[in-house]
């Protein structure tokens, strides 16, 4: 009876109670008792398992990447596996008694390795440090589809790489060859802002130069309408004064011609009373003066025949001795109507 023992599994281990090269029980957490000299146990655990890897692998240009990440799997089907690995354990302590499944994740790790390399080989460093994404889907997708997986009755359930790390003297020459880069681009960037500078410079002095052109046309338009203007009011002051000339020319004109006019009706006035004179006179030519005398005297006033006495008294001076004129005289004549 001492033989006789009791064991109790997990949930998540597979459990196959072999007596005598048969299975006898099988299944996930089984309690059971068992007769400890005839029966041999297998424990394989259904659990997920998170295996972490680092490794270091040649990209295209020689170049050595050193790949770190984990890979997550789980067994999907533990009769399977247990005919390729050993997973015995001991009922007492219940340890394995062999290092095979320590074994399964490097087998794993070491199949993520292979395909890995193979990704690596066909990318250039640079172009392998910005694919760790692209680069773990490919190799997530060969490692569930390779057939020693399937084999083994393993399931993967995911693979990421964490890093793709270059070696130091690379990392210091992309470094410098990324920094010489933004170095450049910095020195474009100011180099564009300068330009910028400068070209908004141009057009502001641009502006400034047409608007002073336009400011030096509009004062020349200025001054050409107002040359215009002096030179329209300097043309009609022309006009002006050529018409009054014309004008004053025309009434000196007209003026001549009337002079000439007053001057030939003064001279036609002349001949005439030259003509009616001499023909006055021809008529009186034949005339005794006396008798001319007698006439012009019938028309004369009282004055004037005193005065005409006075004239041949005048005339007579010598001949007479003493004339005698009262102030009453004179008085009288002063007071007779002309």
């Amino acid at each position: 009876m001492l033989n006789i023992k009791f064991i109790k599994f997990q949930p998540t281990t597979y459990v196959l109670q072999v007596k005598n090269g048969e299975i006898r029980r099988e299944g996930a957490g089984l309690a059971f008792f068992y007769y400890a000299p005839t029966t041999t146990m297998l424990a394989i655990p259904m659990a997920s398992e998170d295996t972490p890897f680092i490794f270091e692998e040649k990209t295209a240009d020689f170049q050595t990447v050193t790949v770190q990440g984990q890979v997550t799997y789980r067994i999907s089907d533990p009769k399977k596996i247990s005919n390729l690995l050993n997973f015995s354990i001991n009922p007492v302590s219940q340890q394995y008694i062999s290092d095979d499944p320590q074994k399964l994740s490097q087998r794993i790790v070491n199949l993520v390795k292979v395909l890995t390399r193979k990704g690596l080989q066909s990318l250039a460093l640079r172009d392998a440090l910005k694919s760790a994404d692209t680069l773990g889907g490919a190799v997530t997708v060969a490692v569930r589809d390779s057939k020693e997986l399937q084999a083994l009755g393993v399931e993967l359930l995911g693979l990421s790489f964490l890093a793709l790390k270059p070696t130091p003297e690379a990392a210091k020459a992309l470094e410098a060859q990324a920094r010489e880069q933004i170095l450049k681009c910095a020195d474009d960037a100011i180099y564009e802002r300068r330009n910028a500078a400068v070209e908004q410079e141009r057009r502001i002095r641009e502006n400034e130069l047409n608007t002073e052109i336009a400011v030096e046309s509009k004062k020349r338009q200025i001054r050409e309408t107002q040359m215009e203007a002096e030179k329209s009011i300097q043309q009609k002051e022309s006009e002006l004064k050529l018409a009054q000339m014309q004008t004053k020319i025309a009434e000196e004109s007209q003026q001549t011609t009337y002079i000439k006019l007053a001057t030939e009706n003064a001279r036609s006035e002349a001949d005439s009373r030259a003509y009616a004179a001499q023909t006055l006179m021809h008529a009186y030519s034949g005339v005794d003066p006396k008798v001319l005398q007698a006439l012009a005297m019938g028309n004369m006033q009282s004055g004037q025949l005193i005065a005409l006495a006075f004239q041949e008294l005048a005339e007579k001076a010598g001949t007479i001795g003493q004339l005698n004129i009262t102030p009453d005289l004179l008085r009288e004549l002063m007071h007779q109507p002309a």
